[in-house]
């Protein structure tokens, strides 16, 4: 349930005349500590136990192996460091979109989608397409111009973007300034190693992304009578034991980025890296997944995944605005995946309503000193 200004302002208000009468001090936790200060270096930071094996060498630039479940950070790299996303952005269009969009409606393709370089897939202006088959196209080949097409599917390029940033705000991933739905080149556009953790760990909640995302082949209909075959291209899941999936990315300026994921006796842990050097990303994320595997019980924790915000995020299906002309587009409501994202990062009782309240303070400051959206 979405959460009105006034009772949100009431909640604060109860947080703070609680943490005045026990004499805590309201402080806000810079961007670079969410998660835990430890995450703040921009070097290696592990904690082994005895037994620990030494973390592998990589060539990255940043990483963080955390565990989905538990939410523990087992080790990290720069986790804080603000690099370019390329399509490891796709995974916030997602998950953004996929709660908004019935599968079976159809988007008409702009100019402004079909135009983007490189395409990929090769949407035609003015054709229809539908919504799942824009996923396939977006998650299994990693198609630029499906981004665009299932942004502006909410309504306008503009709002589809506002959207993806509410929902990195939603993630408490204050690192994240999307500017472009894809992830190709855009001044200012930043992501960290740490927030990409926190949007997997969204996308892993979410049974529609995971479908889409494990698919190993589909068909795409470019237009009547001529369809293309779309194949995978994230191999993690055909040849990595428990590769369940993730993204990969690369542009000249990001290098290659990477998110993977994988399950292993009860264990699922994410792995994301950025700024590594071209076609080492994937097999970069097996050593550290194999390292995470063996010492998830070797190692304490440097950090934690924090759970998104308690308030719900804002939702295209919650507004009156009719769809663009010409379109059969319809948003539907959040899907169960999504709100067991949601309720599993909010405690009950007393201690929900402190840590939601301290959770809204931390993020009217930090977004203070943030993009204007």
């Amino acid at each position: 349930m979405q959460t009105s200004a006034r009772s949100r302002a009431l909640a604060v208000t109860v947080v703070i005349a609680a943490l005045a009468t026990s004499g805590m001090a309201i402080t806000p936790v810079p961007k670079n500590q969410v998660g835990g200060p430890q995450l703040a270096s921009h070097g290696v930071v592990v904690h082994y136990s005895p037994g620990g094996r030494p973390l592998p060498s990589v060539p990255a630039s940043a990483y963080v192996i955390a565990d989905a479940s538990t939410g523990s950070v087992l080790a990290a790299k720069d986790a804080h460091g603000l690099f370019p996303p390329a399509s490891t952005l796709k995974v916030l269009t997602a998950i953004t979109m996929l709660p908004r969009l019935r599968p079976n409606a159809t988007v008409l393709a702009t100019k402004r989608a079909t135009s983007v370089e490189p395409n990929i897939v090769g949407l035609v202006a003015g054709h229809r397409y539908k919504v799942a088959d824009l996923f396939h196209a977006l998650l299994l080949i990693s198609a630029n111009d499906a981004a665009v097409a299932l942004v502006e599917a909410s309504g306008s390029f503009s709002k589809g973007m506002v959207l993806l940033n509410a929902e990195a705000d939603h993630l408490q991933a204050y690192d994240v300034v999307a500017k472009q739905p894809n992830g190709l080149p855009a001044k200012g556009q930043v992501v960290s190693a740490y927030d990409l953790a926190l949007i997997a760990r969204a996308a892993l909640a979410m049974p529609a992304f995971m479908k889409y995302d494990s698919m190993r082949t589909a068909r795409f209909p470019v237009k009547r009578h001529k369809h293309v075959l779309l194949v995978n291209q994230n191999y993690l899941i055909t040849k990595y034991k428990g590769g369940l999936g993730g993204k990969i990315g690369w542009t000249l300026k990001a290098g290659a980025t990477y998110i993977g994921m994988a399950r292993r006796d009860g264990v699922t842990l994410i792995v994301t890296i950025l700024h590594a050097r071209p076609l080492t990303e994937i097999a970069s994320a097996e050593k550290l997944l194999n390292w995470g595997f063996a010492n998830a019980a070797h190692v304490g924790s440097v950090g934690v995944l924090v759970p998104p915000l308690a308030a719900a995020r804002p939702a295209a299906a919650h507004t009156k605005s009719a769809p663009p002309a010409g379109s059969s587009l319809a948003a539907a409501s959040a899907g169960s995946g999504d709100a067991a994202v949601i309720g599993a990062g909010v405690a009950a009782g007393v201690c929900a309503c402190v840590l939601g309240g301290l959770a809204w303070l931390r993020r009217r400051a930090l977004l203070g000193r943030r993009r204007s959206g």
